[in-house]
Formats: structure tokens, C-alpha cells, sequence
């Protein structure tokens, strides 16, 4: 025989205690509740909540304002500008004025971006695409397509 069945078994600790009954399993109900987990709280009389002594200051806590970052506002400005000079000389520039616009339009729609340097985007790419139209109808006249 081997060495372990020769050995007798243990006799239980002190601090051990019998199971009394059946053992219960997880999650079964023991009768603790009343009412459903989504049961409506039964509530008697309305308070308002009380009114705080002094307002806590809002300048330690709100979030700073984001630095404006003038991407699409300059590049809008800066090609308003290339498209001005250039229809000064040629009426083929339109398309530089109305890009610029078009990229304008959408830095005004962006909160971060500067508001007043797209205003100055547009100005300058409607008077760029002014200056084109003029060259182009002095171009027309000149070809006497208008008769």
C-alpha cells in the first residue's frame, strides 16, 4: 500500500463550523428587497436644495480660451493678396479671387481662427475678382464681341 492510505484523515479544526442546512447559491434571492430597483422612491415633500453662502470664483475653474490659430484665414488672405496683384495685370485671376473667398468663408465658420483677417480675406478677393471682370470686359470690347 502507499504511503497515503495508510495515513488516517484529520479530524476538523475548532474554527471550522458545520454547514447548517443547504448551502445557498450565487445570486439567489434572500428576501431583502421590497420593491423593484427601478421602483419609484417615495417621496413626500418637496425642499429646495439650501442656497449656497458665497459663489465659488469661476476664473480657478473654467477652461482658458483656446490661442487662435489664423491657418486658413492666412491662407485665404494670402492668396486674396496674390490674387489682387495678378488681376491688376491679367483678367484671367478670377479663380485665385473666388478660391480665396471660398477659403475665407470656410476660416469664418472655424471658432479658432481669426475672424477679422478672413474679413479682409474676402474684401480683398471681391475686389481682385472686380479687377478681373473689368479685364475681361475691356478684353471682350477690345475683340468687339459686344457689338
Amino acid at each position: 500500500m502507499s504511503e497515503r492510505e495508510q495515513t488516517p484523515a484529520e479530524p476538523p479544526s475548532e474554527d471550522l463550523a458545520p454547514v447548517a442546512g443547504e448551502s445557498r447559491l450565487p445570486g439567489e434571492h434572500r428576501g431583502g428587497f421590497s420593491r423593484l430597483p427601478t421602483g419609484p422612491l417615495g417621496i413626500t415633500e418637496m425642499t429646495a436644495p439650501p442656497e449656497p453662502e458665497a459663489a465659488p470664483p469661476t476664473d480657478s475653474w473654467a477652461t482658458p480660451a483656446p490661442p487662435l490659430r489664423s491657418a486658413l484665414s492666412g491662407w485665404a488672405l494670402g492668396v486674396a493678396i496674390l490674387g489682387l496683384v495678378v488681376s491688376f495685370f491679367v483678367g484671367w485671376a478670377f479663380p485665385l479671387g473666388l478660391i480665396a473667398i471660398v477659403v475665407a468663408a470656410m476660416a469664418l465658420r472655424r471658432l479658432v481662427e481669426d475672424r477679422a483677417m478672413a474679413i479682409w480675406a474676402i474684401c480683398i478677393a471681391a475686389a481682385s475678382v472686380v479687377f478681373s471682370a473689368g479685364w475681361l470686359v475691356f478684353a471682350a470690347y477690345s475683340a468687339s464681341l459686344f457689338s
